[in-house]
């Protein structure tokens, strides 16, 4: 089931994170920030969770590319699944949700910038009609202390 993010899932929504965070393919941070930190970077629409058996398994939100009044259709998506829960589809249908609500309040591009060694987020994405638009070389470095490239990817309303 999914449903919108409430400020109480936010235990499990940081737990799930910071498997990502570990996974080292995830994010490149190297910690999971505070609630608030969050908050305030996230959009406070298109936050979404996948509930299972009454446990938050999955979650999805956007962040603003840009302060800029003109780019306020553009959003960056994160979407993050449980470890034991992966590969059920949970994903896809997260990302499919977000895609069809945030072209209902406006919202035109969709993208991610994922780490290239992440393949199976680049084939949801691909699966979810993203496309490829590029990549960064050697942006930033992992938690193992490796350089990485990211792919970029957008969904493009029609």
């Amino acid at each position: 089931m999914i449903r919108e993010m409430l400020d109480t899932d936010w235990s499990r929504v940081a737990e799930i994170y910071k498997q990502g965070v570990e996974s080292g393919i995830a994010t490149f941070n190297t910690e999971c920030p505070s609630f608030d930190e969050w908050n305030k970077s996230h959009i406070k629409e298109c936050r979404y969770v996948y509930e299972e058996d009454g446990m938050v398994v999955g979650w999805i939100s956007i962040s603003p590319t840009s302060s800029r009044c003109v780019y306020k259709g553009v959003a960056e998506m994160s979407v993050y699944i449980d470890s034991a829960h992966k590969g059920k589809g949970i994903g896809t249908a997260l990302v499919n949700h977000l895609i069809e609500e945030s072209q209902k309040l406006g919202y035109w591009s969709i993208y991610s910038a994922i780490i290239s060694i992440n393949k199976a987020s680049i084939a949801l994405h691909k699966k979810c009609g993203f496309r490829e638009i590029g990549y960064r070389e050697r942006i930033a470095k992992d938690i193992f202390g490796e350089w990485q490239n990211t792919t970029l990817m957008e969904y493009r309303a029609s």
